[in-house]
């Protein structure tokens, strides 16, 4: 892996130069970015894969949508539609993308829409329904929209300070980037994990003065859930279960269930997988299948016998400092 990190760098510096031209006219500018009167809130990351911006999505959610009229907008990742689609009752997977539908299915008092347009999406929802707020999800790097507030995420296991640029390694842009955000969150740490690794963990990303980091942990639900139906994880000891995962990183969820002694079979697919019709038949034939949240949602409709176990995103200390950070810059 290191020899071809090594023969990728030159790639990398290509790439880094690139982007960060791009960056540069956007912030002088020479490239045009639109600005909005209503508090625009952009979660995202400065590499690929699984930073858990779903979940944080959910938590901003929840925390706002008492008090305000909140609509998401995502690009709909793998979604068979195009252009700006607006959750309806007779939306699927397929319409708004696996995790807006998530979104859609979760909260029935927001708005949720998918455009890869987020100029177009974000004029389209004022036109439509008028919300207090716009959560952009995924949107750290589309430069053409400048959002009031950035969150940025970088996982614990996989900081973006100890990443390269792509391809040899992960980063979608420079790690001077992570300049543009309000908040950095470190996703996905141990439960137990000490405020002195916290701090040494703060020193390496080495925030401005202006910006706050912040250490969450993702928790598992102790039901899993089909629709109205729902069972306890550890009734399920009794018998032999299929996961099924189309993440960007499983390993997580796995060390969970083996950490209840729980017995199954692990099916892994790429993230976003979409589930061919043989697919679907074998996992059909299955006793049990236990998945995600954001697989469920792709997976409901073809199989009667799947459960998804629901996770959130839980502040290890400063929750309160990071609400009201948000809640400072919406209400302003």
């Amino acid at each position: 892996m290191l020899f071809l990190r090594k023969i990728l760098y030159p790639f990398s510096i290509i790439y880094d130069v690139v982007t960060s031209v791009r960056n540069f006219f956007f912030d002088k500018g020479i490239f045009k970015s639109k600005s909005y009167d209503l508090p625009i809130l952009a979660v995202g990351n400065l590499c690929v894969g699984g930073t858990g911006k779903s979940p944080m999505i959910e938590y901003l959610v929840r925390l706002l949508k008492d008090e305000f009229r909140i609509a998401t907008l995502s690009r709909g990742y793998r979604r068979k539609s195009e252009g700006f689609v607006l959750g309806r009752a007779s939306s699927t997977a397929d319409d708004l993308g696996d995790e807006p539908m998530q979104f859609y299915q979760k909260f029935s008092d927001i708005n949720v829409a998918v455009d890869a347009d987020r100029q177009n999406g974000i004029s389209q929802l004022i036109q439509q329904v008028n919300p207090d707020v716009i959560l952009l999800d995924d949107a750290f790097q589309h430069r053409k929209v400048t959002a009031g507030f950035y969150v940025l995420l970088t996982k614990y296991d996989s900081l973006f300070v100890d990443d390269l640029i792509l391809p040899a390694g992960d980063l979608r842009e420079s790690k001077r980037g992570a300049k543009r955000a309000n908040s950095i969150v470190v996703t996905k740490c141990p439960k137990d994990i000490s405020l002195e690794e916290q701090a040494r963990i703060r020193k390496k990303i080495n925030p401005l003065s202006s910006q706050q980091v912040f250490f969450t942990c993702i928790s598992y639900a102790k039901d899993v859930i089909r629709g109205s139906e729902s069972r306890l994880l550890t009734s399920l000891n009794s018998l032999k279960f299929t996961l099924v995962t189309g993440i960007a990183n499983p390993k997580p969820l796995v060390k969970y269930l083996n950490g209840l002694n729980l017995n199954f079979e692990h099916i892994s697919y790429k993230d976003h997988h979409n589930f061919s019709v043989k697919e679907l038949k074998e996992l059909s034939e299955k006793q049990l299948v236990i998945t995600t949240e954001k697989d469920y949602m792709r997976l409901k409709d073809s199989l009667t016998n799947v459960f998804y176990l629901p996770i959130v995103t839980e502040f290890l200390n400063d929750k309160n400092d990071f609400n009201e950070s948000v809640l400072s810059f919406v209400r302003t």
